[in-house]
């Protein structure tokens, strides 16, 4: 039993964070999807997850991250950061900077009971080439296994946070604590939580950030570091609406090429068009006539990179993401243009 004791200046800055974060919520997914538990808070996910993770790419990163990671308990802290929330090469940049002397600590504790291989040697070693290979393992498997469904995750999380909004309003800071999980007890001045290691410490005097996701495994998980508030990722069913009716509905209105396109600008909050093409599966060519053609529709932005151009989603575009299987020509049109942009806009870049 973890035991936080939280003084007035954690209290008064109980929040929630604000999205996903990439890397942290695929390394959670990769250790958790195999357990029947999770597995029935994000069924397609599991499936999705038990296809991919048999065939191509997608089967030598699995092998990769079960090897180098814990298959159960806590993860090495370091690769769960607090940056990098912006995208999958953000969240692995911040893995990148982690000082050597941690990456050394955190693995080495990771690794209590398992053997020692060379491959797990060197990445306990900050090896450059391990951590490298990581990374891309990371990003393989997310882009194999969550990124198709990135969105309803996305939805889902802005759900959780809506309904905890509601019983904090309603119930007080006792009562959003009392919702959350069975796992996490709050008997004042003291949360309780059941996580994979066991203390008493105080609070870090910067608050709390609250994290629901069906991908947390069985048990909450709790980050404590000097400087940074709390994080607190405890597990959340995801809404029992059809996993696959959003995405088909944004393929029924966008066709599936340029709604890939579009839920890969999400999953990584902005490409170039070399790199889009890359994720997207398809030609440089095609993926800059896909990206015009929404930029023209004011679903994307794109802005000069040098000799480049980088293409991101506008709010316009994170919105009909959201809008899940209810999207609809009708009500997408209803919404464009922007307030206060003309039909015009935004400009097409030569």
């Amino acid at each position: 039993m973890l035991r936080l004791q939280l003084g007035p200046a954690d209290l008064c800055r109980v929040r929630f964070a604000d999205r996903l974060h990439p890397v942290g919520t695929a390394l959670l997914a990769g250790q958790w999807l195999r357990d029947p538990t999770v597995a029935a808070m994000a069924p397609a996910l599991a499936e999705r997850a038990a296809v991919v993770e048999s065939t191509g790419a997608a089967q030598t990163a699995t092998a990769i991250l079960r090897h180098l990671l814990p298959d159960r308990g806590r993860l090495p802290d370091f690769v769960t950061p607090f940056d990098g929330l912006e995208s999958v090469a953000a969240g692995l940049e911040a893995i990148r900077a982690t000082p050597a002397r941690r990456v050394r600590a955190e693995v080495t504790a990771a690794y209590g009971n398992e053997v020692a291989t060379p491959l797990r040697r060197r990445f306990a070693a900050a090896d450059p080439e391990v951590l490298d290979l990581f990374g891309g393992a990371v990003r393989t498997w997310f882009d194999a296994v969550l990124a198709p469904q990135w969105h309803e995750l996305v939805s889902a999380y802005r759900q959780q946070v809506i309904c905890a909004s509601q019983r904090l309003a309603q119930h007080g800071l006792a009562g959003l604590f009392a919702g959350l999980h069975p796992a996490i007890r709050w008997r004042e001045p003291v949360l309780e939580v059941r996580t994979w290691w066991s203390g008493d410490l105080p609070g870090t005097g910067h608050g709390i950030i609250l994290l629901p996701s069906p991908l947390a495994g069985p048990r909450p998980r709790v980050l404590v570091e000097p400087g940074h508030p709390i994080l607190l990722v405890y597990p959340a069913a995801m809404p029992p609406r059809g996993a696959t009716a959003s995405v088909d509905s944004l393929g029924r209105l966008l066709g599936a090429t340029r709604a890939l396109v579009l839920r890969r600008l999400a999953a990584e909050g902005g490409l170039t068009t070399t790199v889009l093409s890359r994720a997207a599966g398809i030609s440089l060519s095609s993926a800059s006539e896909h990206a015009t053609a929404l930029r023209a529709a004011g679903l994307v932005a794109s802005e000069r990179e040098g000799g480049a151009v980088r293409h991101h989603l506008t709010p316009l575009g994170v919105g009909l993401l959201s809008a899940g299987p209810d999207a609809s020509a009708e009500n997408w049109s209803e919404a464009w243009p922007p307030p206060g942009q003309a039909a015009g806009w935004p400009p097409v870049l030569p």
